[in-house]
């Protein structure tokens, strides 16, 4: 079993609770939401403060994320906080003038704090964090918000039971495109899938929607009903992540076919609540039927039919915590997944081939091996039936277990938020190692390695 080892915490520490904290999509920074009203920006390579962004919200940053689509000269931070606004920040990444220097191509922030939005002393304009434009309408504190990455799309979301939809346009403003009200209780996060416009929002109703747009409106499109309690963090996979189990060629009929299916599907989303459960949902593909030969389809007037999705449990991870899941952090490059909560614990899983003594009596012949073919049942129905046993989560094709764990994380405090970053300090060992972040009640940036 693998090991999580403290490598560094980010200083100076923040003199109170941080919420959540984000890596930038391009750089090794690391911003973090803070209830002093600031958002610290810390420096993956040296774990020190790098700039300070404030002065634009009055009451506790719950929030904080990168725009990753667009060009890489500037950064655009967007920020969410209990006074019920929005805020879009902006800085030239150019290096020079911010304390950086240009290193093989990239800026290199070891250098020490940066002059911006309230962090510095700089005297040039460009070297500052910009408060490009406030976001109004919410009726209470924004819990979350989410850039698309695949449109110039925002979501918020917020304790007035609503999901709103902000579209970016020229010049630094933003057109409200849709206000969704179907949750029923406070809304605690939004998460955008990683290809396709749809977005999934967590709720103090125990549910989880997604939405997509139908012909000129956003609209519910699923409804993932199970938890027993809030759900406090939804975050899809990026791509498929089947590539994640390992090699393709060596496996057995029961494998291609799950393969077969998770591919049809798609991202599948995993949420996390109160009821100290995490589970994965994954899509069930609908099949397109093929029109006659010569008919064409015509465009209709009416709802699309196709609008509706249906989404099932896949299964659920070992459940290690004891008091509520605030957050999981799927890893983009390893399928790992990493847990915390209320009870101070950080726990990371792995998805992995069931083993043949794994499989229950009945399932198959228990051969995992190249051996046999395609031919009998349709496969796509056997499997469908190993992903979903009579629990909804037992029997599974695949396995999630759990393979490091580590207790009070952060002392006595709660941990708020815990992700996945690219290492990027003179200590990184291999080529895509990834480090863990921990945001605490403490007011403290956590970063830990995980160790074989």
């Amino acid at each position: 079993m693998s090991h999580l080892t403290h490598l560094a915490t980010c200083t100076p520490p923040c003199n109170t609770r941080t919420w959540l904290s984000a890596p930038h999509p391009h750089l090794p920074l690391l911003a973090t939401a803070c209830s002093d009203k600031s958002v610290r920006v810390y420096s993956l390579q040296n774990f020190r403060l790098e700039s300070i962004i404030s002065g634009g919200h009055k009451r506790s940053i719950r929030s904080c994320a990168w725009k990753v689509a667009g060009g890489r000269g500037e950064s655009v931070l967007g920020t969410g906080s209990f006074d019920a606004s929005a805020g879009i920040w902006r800085r030239w990444e150019g290096g020079g003038g911010r304390g950086g220097r240009e290193v093989e191509g990239e800026v290199d922030f070891t250098t020490g704090l940066a002059g911006g939005g309230g962090g510095g002393d700089g005297d040039d304009g460009e070297d500052e964090w910009r408060f490009a434009v406030i976001l109004d309408g919410h009726d209470s504190e924004i819990k979350s918000l989410a850039f698309a990455p695949s449109a110039p799309l925002l979501a918020t979301c917020s304790r007035d039971k609503s999901v709103w939809i902000w579209e970016e346009l020229e010049d630094d403003n933003f057109e409200t495109v849709a206000v969704l009200q179907e949750h029923e209780g406070d809304v605690k996060c939004v998460a955008w899938h990683p290809t396709e416009e749809v977005l999934a929002s967590g709720s103090y109703d125990d549910n989880v929607r997604l939405w997509r747009e139908d012909v000129d409106d956003w609209a519910c499109c699923a409804l993932l009903a199970g938890h027993e309690g809030t759900v406090w963090w939804v975050e899809f996979e990026d791509g498929n992540g089947i590539y994640a189990l390992g090699s393709q060629e060596a496996l057995g009929r029961e494998q291609r076919a799950y393969v077969d299916v998770r591919l049809k599907a798609g991202a599948r989303l995993m949420s996390c609540s109160d009821d100290m459960t995490i589970r994965v949902w994954r899509r069930v593909p609908r099949e397109k039927p093929e029109l006659p030969a010569g008919q064409v389809k015509t465009a209709s007037i009416w709802k699309n039919r196709d609008f509706e999705e249906e989404w099932v449990e896949e299964a659920r991870l070992p459940q290690v915590h004891e008091r509520p899941v605030y957050c999981v952090s799927w890893s983009r490059k390893t399928g790992r997944v990493a847990s915390t909560g209320s009870d101070g614990k950080i726990v990371v899983y792995e998805e992995k081939w069931r083993s043949a003594a794994g499989v229950k009596d009945g399932d198959d012949d228990g051969d995992m091996s190249m051996a046999g073919d395609n031919t009998g049942p349709d496969m796509e129905d056997i499997t469908a039936k190993k992903l979903h046993g009579s629990d909804g989560h037992k029997g599974g094709v695949t396995e999630w277990t759990v393979v490091a764990e580590i207790d009070n994380a952060h002392d006595v405090f709660e941990v708020n938020h815990v992700i996945w970053a690219p290492r990027a300090d003179k200590g990184k060992r291999f080529e895509d190692e990834e480090v863990l972040v921990s945001t605490g009640d403490d007011g403290e940036v956590k970063i830990w390695t995980l160790d074989t």
